[in-house]
């Protein structure tokens, strides 16, 4: 099948699926890759904890922070579904700032990151970016205000309100009534600029080695690996991602490495058109789609 053909069957199979989809495959050795939608900007929701990290490292590696500091940081509390690590915990830790990082990127833990944000703030992290020259990532708020969403103000059987606010509240330009999911208020990025960040990390570029060997191995623990990573790993493959979820979004951002030595690039962002929280078979298919762009260019 013919690139344009397989977006175009790809795109079909989305919509069919429910989801409108950003996706990006590159291959890091060739540079060629294939796309759909790839330069649109998307509210990243927790995949901002890659740039949290990014810059964290680099300020323990330039001597400005010590990862080996202790912090006390205050417990989440939260009881709803979803949250995990310290934001589930009821009393206070001291917790030091190199296990604050694996809790933030591996469990994705929401308390975690925010300590975090607290020594590197969301502007310090975006100049961080920009000093690298990774360019097309907005970091503008803390992981906090992804926890003050409506879905919080509705009983969990009204829960399908708040989706469907998510869903209908947009306008054309990418702006919204929920600011999480503005891309001119909101932590935002394209696919475009991700994969760009991921090859900044996983191929020699202005990330110091060592800072790009340290983030890489946290995206490598990654627990949340119920998405793309059922698609990505095998006995001959590692999968190395980091997911982002709010509201109707489903993201994930990672590299794929084959015992061949071919490695790509892959960035999932999408947004569901159903209005329900619960959905595995839009995981499956944003899957079945990163894979199958994945394909076409392996077998090139």
């Amino acid at each position: 099948m013919n690139t344009e053909a397989l977006l175009r069957d790809a795109r079909d199979r989305l919509r069919e699926g429910g989801l409108r989809g950003c996706f990006l495959v590159r291959d890091l050795h060739t540079g060629e890759e294939v796309g759909i939608e790839p330069h649109t900007p998307m509210p990243t929701a927790s995949l901002v904890k890659v740039p949290l990290a990014l810059a964290t490292v680099m300020r323990i590696h330039r001597g400005d922070l010590d990862g080996a500091t202790m912090l006390e940081v205050a417990p989440g509390q939260v009881t709803s579904p979803g949250p995990t690590g310290l934001s589930r915990f009821r009393h206070p830790v001291r917790i030091a700032v190199d296990d604050l990082l694996y809790l933030s990127t591996c469990l994705s833990d929401q308390t975690a990151a925010d300590a975090l944000f607290e020594l590197t703030p969301p502007t310090e992290v975006a100049g961080v970016l920009r000093d690298l020259g990774i360019e097309g990532i907005a970091v503008r708020h803390t992981v906090q205000e992804l926890s003050e969403t409506p879905v919080e103000l509705f009983d969990t059987e009204q829960a399908h309100l708040a989706y469907a606010l998510a869903i209908d509240a947009g306008t054309s330009g990418r702006g919204h009534r929920v600011p999480q999911l503005d891309t001119t208020r909101a932590n935002a990025g394209s696919a475009h600029a991700h994969v760009d960040l991921l090859q900044a990390l996983w191929r020699p570029s202005s990330v110091p080695l060592a800072v790009a060997e340290r983030v890489r191995t946290l995206m490598a623990h990654n627990l949340l690996r119920q998405r793309l990573a059922p698609d990505f790993t095998s006995d001959a493959s590692a999968w190395s991602s980091k997911t982002g979820t709010l509201l109707n979004l489903r993201h994930e951002i990672g590299v794929v490495e084959h015992a061949d030595g071919q490695a790509f690039a892959v960035a999932a962002l999408t947004e569901s058109l159903v209005p329900a929280g619960h959905q595995p078979g839009a995981e499956a298919l944003m899957a079945e789609v990163a894979r199958t762009l994945r394909d076409h260019l392996r077998q090139r």
